[in-house]
């Protein structure tokens, strides 16, 4: 079992900054490939980025390629997303996800409860 907490997350203007942390404890943090993903209100969950056991390849959506980047520290057992010139549709609950190297929702086997970001105009 992996537990994961996001945090990092609130209300700013576009074109402003936020960086989210998402914490994991539980199985080695390491063994797993972590992963972003949002939810706006009335849509689907959508992938964000992605990145592997050791950091070494990421993967950004297009719709946040430039603009976002995931990193991760295996020694903290955090994995990061920092976010640069936010505009409104970046508005979500953004969750991260443990799993197996992918865009798709269901390689992720374990999730954290989401944090809010909105961004106002």
């Amino acid at each position: 079992q992996v537990q994961l907490v996001e945090s990092g997350g609130g209300l700013v203007q576009a074109g402003e900054s936020l960086r989210l942390s998402c914490a994991a404890s539980g199985r080695a943090f390491s063994s797993y490939a972590m992963g972003w993903f949002r939810q706006a209100p009335g849509k689907e969950r959508e992938f964000v980025a992605v990145i592997t056991r050791s950091g070494s390849n990421r993967l950004h959506a297009d719709s946040v390629k430039g603009r976002f980047t995931i990193s991760r520290d295996n020694a903290k057992n955090t994995v990061y997303l920092q976010m640069n010139s936010l505009k409104p549709e970046d508005t979500a609950v953004y969750y991260c996800a443990a799993g197996t190297w992918g865009t798709e929702a269901y390689k992720y086997d374990y999730w954290g409860q989401g944090t809010q970001v909105t961004v106002s105009s």
